[in-house]
Order: C-alpha cells, then structure tokens, then sequence
C-alpha cells in the first residue's frame, strides 16, 4: 500500500495542503486548510470503482492509468 501525505503549508496570501508537489486553493487559515486535508484524505481511502484517470508528472507528461476501486493509499495529514 502507498502512503500519501498532505501537508499544512503558507501559500500565497493564505494557507493550503501540499500533496505530491501539487498545491490545494488557498485557505484563510491553516485550521481551514488542516480541514480541507482532512476531507480529502478521507476520500482518497474510500475504496470505489475502477476507474480511468489521467494525471501530468512533475515534467508536465500526461499519463492515462486504470485504477483500481480497492487500491487506496494510506492517506494522512501533517502539520
């Protein structure tokens, strides 16, 4: 199983959650964006369909993938 982490951070004029180098909205405190985390980490382990996703990797390639619905990461939140 994978472990994905989302991570409490300054971000422009407020606060968002960092995951795998991507960068949530912005949120008036970190309480909120601490919440927002909460939230979709939450989701992020509810097993599911299978799914076809479409992601870009950090050197901006698109990849297309079949997910499987009971693959979940171990999905936390830090800070």
């Amino acid at each position: 199983m994978s472990r994905i982490v989302y991570k409490i951070v300054e971000h422009g004029e407020g606060w968002a959650y960092q995951v795998l180098g991507t960068y949530s909205e912005t949120f008036p405190s970190a309480d909120a964006a601490r919440a927002a985390a909460r939230v979709a980490a939450r989701e992020q382990a509810q097993p599911g369909k299978d799914v076809g996703i479409t992601f870009e990797d950090a050197s901006g390639h698109w990849h297309e993938e079949l997910s499987h619905g009971d693959d979940r990461p171990d999905a936390t939140v830090e800070g």
